[in-house]
Parts: C-alpha cells; sequence; structure tokens
C-alpha cells in the first residue's frame, strides 16, 4: 500500500514559502508608517478641536478671544503651563472643551488636569489679519500639520 502523506521536504518548502510571502505582506503594509499616519491623523484631529474651541470662546465674547493668560500670542507659542508657554487651559476647558488634546507621541506632552498639562501644539495670533494658528511642530513622516483661521 503506498504512503499518502507529505515528506519532511515538502513540508519545509511550503514553510519556507509561506514565511516569504508573511515576510513581503509586512513590508508592504510598513506598519511604523502606518501608526506615524495614526498619530497624525489624531494631531490633525486635535489642532481642529483646539480652534474650533477658541473660536467658540470669541463667539461667546463678542469676537474676542478671552483668556486670563491675556491675548493670544503672536508668534508661535506653545500650549502649556509654566516658562515659555501660553496657558489656555482654563480658557477652554470644560466650557468649550471635556479635555485639552494633547500629542499623542511628543515628549512630555499630556493632560492631567489645568494645572498639569503640556499639549505638544503651539498656538499664535497673526498681528495684522488677527488669524488665529494652531500647530503640531512634532508631526511624522514630513506632514506640517497647522490649521489657521
Amino acid at each position: 500500500m503506498p504512503n499518502k502523506g507529505f515528506t519532511l521536504i515538502e513540508i519545509l518548502i511550503v514553510i519556507g514559502i509561506m514565511a516569504i510571502l508573511a515576510t513581503a505582506i509586512i513590508l508592504a503594509i510598513n506598519p511604523p508608517r502606518q501608526f506615524a499616519q495614526a498619530r497624525n491623523t489624531q494631531r490633525w484631529s486635535n489642532v481642529n478641536n483646539i480652534l474650533d474651541a477658541i473660536y467658540q470662546n470669541a463667539i461667546e465674547n463678542r469676537g474676542i478671544f478671552t483668556c486670563v493668560a491675556g491675548t493670544l500670542p503672536s508668534s508661535a507659542t506653545p500650549m502649556k503651563v509654566g516658562v515659555g508657554g501660553y496657558d489656555i487651559c482654563a480658557c477652554l476647558v470644560p466650557t468649550f472643551l471635556g479635555s485639552m488634546p494633547f500629542d499623542p507621541s511628543a515628549s512630555g506632552a499630556a493632560y492631567t488636569d489645568c494645572n498639569t498639562y503640556d499639549t505638544g501644539y503651539t498656538v499664535m495670533q497673526n498681528a495684522t489679519s488677527s488669524r488665529v494658528t494652531i500647530a503640531a511642530p512634532t508631526a511624522e513622516i514630513g506632514a506640517v500639520i497647522s490649521v489657521t483661521r
């Protein structure tokens, strides 16, 4: 009676082919790039949410953004608590935002409450046109993430 089955060599060849195909698929998908694109998508969402909240604040205050931190800076300034930052949190949270959005991978970016936060994003208002810009300076894969209104 003849043997019906696969030889060890046949099984090893099939496993080798499957490994080559799996490697090719993983390289084609490029997981690090996919994760970077996902983080950039989160950044786009965050900067738009912050800018929307700033404009909602201005609408409720007769077209003028009102904040205990003073007027919006005229040069790109980090939105964070502490030296060198523009403390915008109390002006937006909880009235216009549930919590302060922060960059998904910027070093030190986090939000606990309005006393302890660093968004990882910058804010500025053009002195001439009064247009407000929110930017994500740590955008990945060469993306420029900046929203101006």
